[in-house]
C-alpha cells in the first residue's frame, strides 16, 4: 500500500438542526487529513487516520467533546430516567450459574440483582449455605475489575482464576487456597484467550500467554505468537516452563486439554476464527516427549470429548457440515481408520460431552435446543425432556458423576437452572428467579421468510399478546450474522423492558452464523458476505410489509460483527430505517486486521492484500461507504475506551465521518463509555445506564410515548 501522510487540515464544526423545539446541534471539531492509501490500483482517502492513535491529545478532547454532546442530548430525554427506574426495578433479581461440581464441592455463580459483578461460591453439596469465594465487587470501587475465568483442581484444594480490569481482554491469573481463602503468592500476567488447564495432582497448570506488549499500545497492538506454559505450584512466572509454541507462524493461537486420566495434554491450534483445527498431544508419562501431531492440514473443526486410554473421541465437522462425533485409537489415527460415533443429523450438532459414561449431545433445531443421549458406542439412550422451546446450555460434568446441570430460557423466560439425573433422566428445578415481569403477557413465534435470492432466513418476533399489526408498532430489529455464531432465544432485562413499553423484538438469523451447521456459515463470509446483509434488509422490509411496524418506527441493533452489519445496512439503505444502533462494530473494514486480535478475524471477512477481498471489503465496509448528502437514520453509535477487541478507532473514525456526511436533521451521537472494553466484565451499573440510554434514544427519535411499567 502507497501512505503518504500530509498536514492536518481543520474542518469547521458542521450544524445540523435537531428537533424543532431544540436549538441547532452542533458536532465537534474533527481534524481530517490528506491521508490516502493505495490499494490493487484503487486510492482510498482515510481522513480521520489519526484517531486510531489512543495516546493522541486532539482525540482526547474530542472524545471529551462527544460525550458531552451525547450526554447533554440524553439529558433531555423525558422518559430516561423512569426508564432507567424501571429497568433498575426489573434487573434487581437473584441470578445463579450452573453449579459445577469438582471434587467433593460445588462452585457456582451468583448476583444477589444489582451487584456489579457476580460472586463466586462454594458449597460441600447442594443443600448447603453458600460460602463466598471470590467477591470481584470488593477489587474495585466502580465494578470494573472482573472474574475472567476459573479453573480448579482435581481435588477442589486450588482455585485458579482470572482478572480482567475495565472490559480488557488481558487478563491476570491467581491461585486461591479453597479451603482457606487465602490468595498464594503466584502471579501470572499478560494472559489472553486462555484459561488454565490442571494436572490432576494439582501440582500446577498449563495456560497461554502473549510476551509482555509495549506499555503504550498493549491496548492497540497487534496479538500474535501465542505461546503454551506450565506453571509450578509455588513459583514465579519467570520460572514457568515454556511447552509448546511456534516461532515459524506468528498468527496461531492455542486452546487446551489436559484428558480426565491426566495422561496427555491436548493443544488445539488455530489460525483466525473459523472453525479449522489442527491437534497435537503430548504423552505426560514422557518427561522428555515431544509433540505429536494428532490432525493436521487445518482442514475442519475438530474438538476433544474424552477418552480411554488411547481410544479418543472427538467433534468435528469434517465431512459433515451440520457436525459428527467420531472415535479413533491414538495406535492408528489416520482418517481412515475413524469410526463414525453420531452421524451427521438434520439438526444441528453444536457439541457434545461425556457425563456419567455416556455421550451428551447439544442439538440447535432452527435455532432452538435439543438435547439427546447416547452411549459411548453410538446408541441412542434418550432425548432429554426439556421445559419448553428454548435455548440450554450446561450439561457439563465428568465420566464418574451421575448428575449434571443446565439452564433454560426463552425471550421471555429468565434463567431457570435444572439438575438432570444422567440414569433416570429426571430434571429437578435447581432454582428460578423471580422477576417482576409478566411474561404471560407475550408471545413468540418464528418466521421463515425469503432473502434477496430466494433463501429462508428464520426469525423470532416477541410482542404483547393481541398486538394490532397497523404498521405502526415500535419495533428493535437485532442480528449478528456471522463467526459460526447462532442466535438463539433469550431473556434480556432490556428487552423486557422494550417488550413492557410496547415495542416489538425480531431476532434474524442470518447467514454466516451457525444456526444450520457450516454450510449456513459459509454463505456469510468473504465474498458471499452481502448476503448477511441481505438478509437483513429482507427482514426490515418483511416486518414492514406485514405491517408489523413502518420505516418511521424501525430501529436495527447488533455488537461487534452485528455493528458491521448495522453500518453495512444503514448505509445500503438508509431510508429504511428510523434508528440505528452500531455497537462496538468493525467498521473499517480496510485496516481490522491491524490491530490486537483482528487478523484472526480473516477467515471470514477476507484481507485488503487478496485483490477480490478487497473489492468485496470495500464495496460494503461501512466507514467507507458514507455519502455526503445522504439522509441517514438517526444514529447512536456505542463504544468503550478498553476495547482491544475492536478497537474503538472503528466508532471514532465511523462516527466523525457520519457527523460530516449527514444531510438530516436526525442526530449522530457517539456514546464513548470510560473504564470499558467489549462488553465482558462491564459492571451493572454501566449496562443499566447504557441501556437507558438506547432505549430512550429510540423512544425519542421513533416519535412514541412508551407505556413504562404497564400492568
Amino acid at each position: 500500500m502507497n501512505k503518504k501522510l500530509m498536514m492536518f487540515a481543520f474542518i469547521g464544526a458542521l450544524a445540523a438542526p435537531l428537533h424543532a423545539e431544540q436549538a441547532q446541534l452542533k458536532y465537534p471539531v474533527a481534524p481530517t487529513t490528506n491521508q490516502v492509501d493505495t490499494y490493487h490500483g484503487v486510492e482510498v482517502e482515510d481522513p480521520y487516520r489519526w484517531m486510531e492513535d489512543n495516546n493522541s491529545e486532539t482525540l482526547k478532547k474530542w472524545i471529551q467533546q462527544e460525550n458531552e454532546l451525547t450526554f447533554s442530548y440524553l439529558d433531555t430525554i423525558p422518559e430516561r430516567e423512569k426508564i432507567k427506574e424501571r429497568l433498575t426495578e426489573l434487573w434487581d433479581y437473584e441470578r445463579y450459574g450452573i453449579p459445577y461440581r469438582q471434587g467433593e464441592r460445588y462452585f457456582i455463580y451468583k448476583n444477589d440483582g444489582l451487584q456489579n459483578q457476580s460472586v463466586l461460591y462454594t458449597m460441600k453439596s447442594l443443600e448447603d449455605e453458600l460460602e463466598v469465594l471470590i467477591d470481584p465487587n470488593k477489587l474495585s470501587e466502580d465494578g470494573t475489575v472482573a472474574l475472567s475465568g476459573i479453573s480448579i483442581s482435581e481435588d477442589a484444594r486450588w482455585l485458579a482464576y482470572g482478572l480482567s480490569s475495565s472490559g480488557s481482554d488481558w487478563q491476570e491469573w491467581r491461585v486461591r487456597d479453597i479451603e482457606t481463602g487465602e490468595d498464594m503468592p503466584d502471579h501470572i500476567q499478560w494472559v489472553k484467550f486462555s484459561g488454565a488447564t490442571w494436572r490432576k495432582d494439582g501440582s500446577g497448570f498449563y495456560y497461554c500467554r502473549y510476551d509482555k506488549p509495549d506499555a503504550a499500545n498493549q491496548y492497540q497492538s497487534s496479538n500474535e505468537y501465542h505461546k503454551v506454559y506450565f506453571h509450578k505450584l509455588g513459583q514465579s512466572q519467570e520460572e514457568d516452563t515454556l511447552v509448546y509454541h511456534r516461532p515459524d507462524f506468528a498468527k496461531l493461537n492455542f486452546r487446551l486439554n489436559v484428558t480426565e486420566d491426566d495422561r496427555y495434554l491436548l493443544i488445539s491450534a488455530h489460525s483466525g476464527t473459523a472453525p479449522l483445527e489442527e491437534i497435537y498431544y503430548f504423552d505426560l508419562q514422557e518427561p522428555e516427549a515431544e509433540p505429536v501431531t494428532l490432525m493436521e492440514g487445518f482442514d475442519a473443526d475438530y474438538r476433544y470429548i474424552g477418552n480411554e486410554g488411547g481410544r479418543f473421541w472427538f467433534y468435528t465437522d469434517n465431512d459433515a457440515p451440520r457436525g459428527k462425533v467420531i472415535s479413533l485409537e491414538l495406535s492408528a489415527p489416520q482418517k481412515a481408520n475413524w469410526k463414525t460415533i453420531i452421524a451427521e443429523a438434520p439438526e444441528t450438532l453444536q457439541g457434545a460431552g461425556i457425563v456419567n459414561h455416556r455421550l451428551v449431545a447439544s442439538y440447535m433445531k432452527d435455532a432452538c435446543s435439543q438435547i439427546k443421549i447416547f452411549d459411548l458406542e453410538g446408541r441412542f439412550v434418550r432425548e432429554a425432556t426439556l421445559p419448553g422451546i428454548g435455548s440450554v446450555g450446561g450439561f457439563g460434568g465428568k465420566r464418574k458423576y451421575r448428575e449434571t446441570f443446565y439452564s433454560f430460557t426463552s425471550q421471555t423466560t429468565p434463567g431457570e437452572i435444572y439438575r438432570y439425573d444422567m440414569q433416570t433422566g429426571e430434571s429437578t428445578l435447581f432454582q428460578k428467579p423471580t422477576v417482576d415481569f409478566k411474561s404471560s403477557q407475550y408471545e413468540t413465534r418464528q418466521v421463515f421468510y425469503p432473502s434477496k435470492d430466494g433463501t429462508l432466513i428464520p426469525m423470532f418476533i416477541t410482542h404483547r399478546k393481541g398486538l394490532e399489526l397497523n404498521g405502526d408498532n415500535p419495533t428493535l430489529l437485532y442480528g449478528y450474522g456471522g463467526f459460526n455464531i447462532s442466535i438463539r432465544p433469550g431473556f434480556s432485562v432490556t428487552r423486557a423492558v422494550w417488550l413492557e413499553m410496547g415495542g416489538v423484538l425480531a431476532e434474524a438469523n442470518l447467514r454466516g452464523g451457525g444456526e444450520y451447521g457450516e454450510e449456513w456459515h459459509q454463505q456469510g463470509i468473504k465474498l458471499r458476505k452481502q448476503n448477511v446483509f441481505d438478509d437483513f434488509i429482507a427482514a426490515a422490509e418483511w416486518l414492514i410489509a406485514r405491517k408489523y411496524t413502518s420505516s418511521k418506527r424501525l430501529a436495527i441493533q447488533g455488537g461487534s460483527n452485528g455493528g458491521l452489519l448495522v453500518g453495512a445496512c444503514m448505509t445500503q439503505r438508509p431510508e429504511l430505517y428510523a434508528v440505528a444502533l452500531p455497537q462496538v462494530g468493525v467498521l473499517d473494514m480496510l485496516r481490522y486486521h491491524l490491530f490486537t486480535i483482528g487478523w484472526a478475524w480473516h477467515s471470514d471477512y477476507g484481507l485488503v492484500d487478496n485483490e477480490d477481498e478487497f473489492h468485496a471489503l470495500h464495496a460494503y465496509s461501512p466507514l467507507h461507504n458514507l455519502k455526503k448528502g445522504t439522509a441517514y437514520p438517526a444514529t447512536l453509535v456505542t463504544t468503550g475506551d478498553h476495547d482491544d477487541r475492536v478497537v474503538p478507532a472503528h466508532s471514532f473514525k465511523f462516527a466523525a465521518a457520519l457527523q460530516a456526511a449527514q444531510a438530516s436533521p436526525k442526530p449522530v451521537l457517539i456514546r464513548i463509555e470510560t473504564s470499558a472494553g467489549h462488553g465482558a466484565g462491564k459492571p451493572t451499573t454501566k449496562i443499566i445506564q447504557e441501556a437507558a440510554d438506547t432505549l430512550s434514544f429510540m423512544v425519542r427519535e421513533m416519535n412514541f410515548k412508551p407505556t413504562i411499567n404497564s400492568d
